[in-house]
């Protein structure tokens, strides 16, 4: 079936009660920036979002999305939601956590070693502690989470399967103190850069090679200026959909709700599209040329270096062991000694 039949699809499941729900007095065309491209996975989060908003509303809210960062980089979209300039946003995890450290413990290198273990800790009560950390420390509240896969690494000049062929390359990193320092940790320098300026960086070749997930590789045409692809694991993607706290608000409590409720059905929507989309996404990638390496040793170096050097670099950021060691109960893993 088609993404738009799925969407049709999501649409239909949506409740008679929802489509019955009072509709305000004046309907409103809301703005959703999205970082990304066409056919990732945050155009599909924000379609869902709309989909589902339209039908708890009765068609009296939709929303736009405006998608390539056309309203600006994504830590500026946070900025601009959080002054209430912006109603919505999708944005990489990693550019939340500037404004909100605690939402680190989502980005430390190999916590999350699945979508189910993402999953778990985005909709479970370590999800919710930092929904409510974020609209404290930067004024916009999660509302939906995108889950967009493994960042895997790209570069334009050769086969990367060991830490060691690494260090010759210049790689693109978001500006994140936690991902900047698992490069490090690799012995890379790497090069912080904005998410609207990478495609030119590459394409110019100021940088090799930059990480994230297969879907947003095939969303953004990276496969048009890098030729190799490495299956790193290190950072589970997420993409949360955040709402400026000021317009949430300024809602009614039945606007909140229909906003809340399409969230969640957003969310669970994301990950039904990864478990159909990314697989057949990353063949599509082969076909065109792209060089699809693993890890040597099942990654045990990268593994080693990074939890070793980084996690402990990061404990006071987000708010101590005892938070990491929650997280990771959360998903079955064993947890870090304390002293």
């Amino acid at each position: 079936m088609t993404f738009i039949g799925r969407l049709a699809r999501f649409g239909s499941a949506v409740s008679v009660a929802a489509l019955l729900a009072a509709a305000p007095a004046s309907a409103t065309n809301f703005k959703i920036a999205v970082g990304d491209g066409a056919g990732g996975t945050q155009e599909a989060l924000g379609k869902a979002f709309v989909e589902a908003l339209e039908a708890n509303t009765g068609g009296a809210h939709t929303a736009t999305l405006f998608p390539n960062s056309q309203l600006g980089s994504e830590q500026d979209t946070v900025n601009d939601a959080a002054m209430g300039l912006l109603d919505f946003s999708i944005v990489a995890i990693n550019n939340i956590t500037p404004f909100s450290p605690s939402v680190g413990v989502l980005t430390l290198p190999y916590m999350m070693l699945s979508l189910e273990d993402a999953e778990a800790l985005t909709q479970g009560e370590v999800g919710q502690e930092l929904v409510e950390n974020t609209i404290r420390d930067a004024g916009v509240r999660i509302i939906g989470w995108a889950y967009s896969g493994f960042r895997v690494l790209t570069n334009s000049k050769k086969p990367v399967t060991t830490v060691a062929d690494l260090q010759d390359l210049v790689i693109r990193v978001p500006k994140n103190e936690i991902m900047i320092a698992t490069y490090k940790a690799w012995g890379v320098n790497p090069t912080p850069m904005a998410w609207s300026e990478t495609f030119a960086a590459l394409q110019t070749k100021v940088v090799d090679g930059q990480d994230n997930p297969y879907i947003t590789v095939y969303s953004m045409k990276f496969d048009e200026v890098q030729s190799h692809v490495t299956n790193l694991r290190y950072l589970f993607s997420i993409e949360p959909l955040i709402v400026s706290e000021a317009v949430f608000q300024g809602l009614s409590e039945d606007e909140q709700k229909a906003v809340l409720d399409a969230g969640r059905a957003a969310t669970d929507f994301s990950a039904r599209f990864l478990r159909e989309q990314e697989e057949q996404i990353k063949s599509v990638l082969a076909e065109r040329g792209m060089q699809i390496s693993d890890p040597a040793d099942g990654e045990q170096e990268f593994i080693d270096l990074a939890t070793t050097a980084v996690w402990p670099q990061f404990y006071e950021t987000i708010g101590g062991i005892e938070k990491l060691n929650t997280a990771l109960a959360a998903i079955g893993r064993d947890p870090v000694a304390t002293h």
